[in-house]
């Protein structure tokens, strides 16, 4: 079993039309992806496209927002008002196996796999046993490793 690429970098944010701003105007986001309502993961969601170089795409950045008060990120905001870092993404190319070889290892995986704002299966794993990030991994097509 092993890791594929950094697919993303998820940011927490009180404001999605705040940091939106920022990455675009501050950050030169190439890309900023129609925002979308994740109820069942408790988030509204925003991808960004940061540059990367001779215009190729850089790292994509997940920025998310409490969907209501009920969000798992609601007590992460409540944390640190202004947002932040809240997890990275890695690809794998089987989900389940992936879960298994973590578990394997002793770490603690957070629930079961489900379908993420990629449309694709992950799971996340307690920043604990992770050197201290939160780590989200997720499925991506088998040619993409």
């Amino acid at each position: 079993m092993k890791l594929g690429r950094l697919n993303h970098i998820g940011v927490a944010t009180p404001s999605l039309e705040k940091s939106i701003a920022y990455y675009r105007d501050v950050m030169g986001a190439t890309t900023i992806h129609e925002p979308f309502d994740l109820p069942a993961q408790g988030v509204k969601v925003c991808f960004v496209d940061t540059p990367g170089e001779n215009g190729t795409a850089g790292t994509q950045i997940e920025l998310i927002e409490p969907f209501d008060e009920s969000s798992p990120i609601t007590a992460f905001i409540a944390k640190n008002p202004a947002g932040g870092q809240h997890h990275m993404c890695y690809e794998v190319a089987d989900i389940h196996e992936a879960k298994a070889w973590f578990e394997g290892l002793g770490k603690r995986v957070l629930g079961e796999p489900r379908i993420g704002a990629h449309g694709t299966p992950i799971f996340f794993v307690h920043p604990k046993d992770m050197n201290g990030v939160l780590t989200e991994i997720m499925e991506t097509p088998k040619e993409a490793h």
